[in-house]
């Protein structure tokens, strides 16, 4: 810890999210960055000139730094095996992005070892601390729409409306695709809301612009408790301004439907009545759902996910929201989508390009 009591963190990739997570860590009063690391050593200097923040360009030093006491990981998904596994060795506190790995069996070992080290480890899944979705997770537990029995979960947006050149994203050995660095996010929320599917009847990665990766994803799940849900994810709609999330939730005494702006929910005559929701519908927006925050950049859930970490850092709070546990549960599900789309392809296709599966991964995906 710093001398003014903030925990001394080192930002690990500087594209999109760890200039993101950069910005928003700076400005923390619970956060003291004390370096930065990239491959890209013009942007490390230029940011070390502008920022006044040291730029350490091999990542084994920066976690030798004496002091440090966490990393945000924000490197393309293919390199957080290795460096979340040198930080936890290193006895240091973890903030990885989303997706945890490429691997399920690789996440859960990964969750394990924090575990058994005692350090708070989180995932960057961001939606988990929007005001309008964490208040369902809430009124779910209060049993206000009564058992639920489905849930849908979905997000389109205008990110691929034509053939892109080769980067990290649109490749699947780099983590990229549509599955991966999209629908994980409406499917982390169903595996907070619902819990973890144990079978998956049918799924489709359908391809429109991408060669190498799907640019939708469409799939069927059924969960231990009886829930049914569907995912149904686009990047390529050019129908809507800006990705966007949303989820809907039937139970046998009402419904919800949320988003990132808004919560609808109708409590039905056998639902739970809730103090500020009646009978019928009730509409709540997120500015009347979200706590303040220090600093608000891209969106308010952004900083409160990372003061959350610095706070769990503090005091020890090891089974933190999005832990790394939590992370391999949706890292499971993605696998059993993936593995179900392959088994659904034509025989030709399949026999083609698909490399057999391992017999795990197959039982779970039938459910057997």
């Amino acid at each position: 810890m710093s001398a003014k009591g903030q925990v001394n963190v080192a930002v690990v990739g500087l594209g999109k999210m760890g200039v993101s997570h950069l910005a928003i860590a700076n400005a923390s009063r619970r956060l003291n960055v004390s370096a930065v690391c990239d491959s890209f050593t013009l942007l490390g200097q230029m940011v070390e000139k502008q920022c006044k923040i040291p730029y350490v360009p091999n990542y084994a030093d920066v976690i030798a730094q004496p002091g440090l006491d966490a990393v945000i990981v924000a490197t393309p998904t293919r390199f957080h095996d290795d460096m979340v596994r040198a930080a936890l060795a290193k006895g240091l506190n973890v903030f990885c992005e989303k997706p945890m790995t490429l691997s399920a069996a690789v996440s859960e070992e990964l969750a394990a070892e924090a575990v058994s080290r005692g350090l708070v480890c989180q995932v960057g899944y961001h939606n988990r601390f929007v005001g309008t979705f964490a208040e369902v997770k809430r009124l779910l537990a209060t049993g206000a729409i009564g058992t639920v029995r489905h849930v849908h979960a979905e997000a389109y947006g205008p990110v691929v409306l034509k053939p892109v050149a080769k980067t990290w994203r649109s490749q699947s050995s780099e983590g990229g695709g549509c599955l991966y660095d999209y629908a994980a996010h409406p499917i982390n929320l169903m595996n907070w809301y619902v819990g973890e599917p144990s079978q998956c009847g049918g799924a489709e990665l359908a391809k429109q612009y991408s060669s190498d990766v799907e640019d939708a994803v469409y799939a069927n799940l059924r969960f231990p408790s009886g829930v049914t849900g569907q995912v149904t994810v686009n990047w390529s709609d050019e129908t809507v301004r800006k990705m966007s999330t949303q989820i809907t939730i039937w139970g046998d005494g009402g419904k919800i439907v949320v988003d990132r702006q808004e919560l609808q929910v109708y409590i039905g005559a056998t639902g739970k009545i809730q103090p500020g929701y009646g009978q019928g519908w009730t509409v709540r927006y997120i500015t009347e759902l979200t706590p303040n925050v220090d600093y608000y950049l891209r969106g308010e859930e952004y900083t409160a996910q990372l003061e959350g970490f610095a706070i769990a850092v503090a005091d020890r709070q090891v089974d933190c929201v999005n832990d790394f546990k939590s992370a391999a549960e949706t890292d499971r599900t993605l696998e059993m989508i993936r593995a179900r789309a392959a088994m659904d392809l034509p025989e030709a296709v399949l026999a083609a390009n698909t490399p057999a599966r391992p017999r795990g991964v197959l039982a779970r995906v039938l459910g057997r």
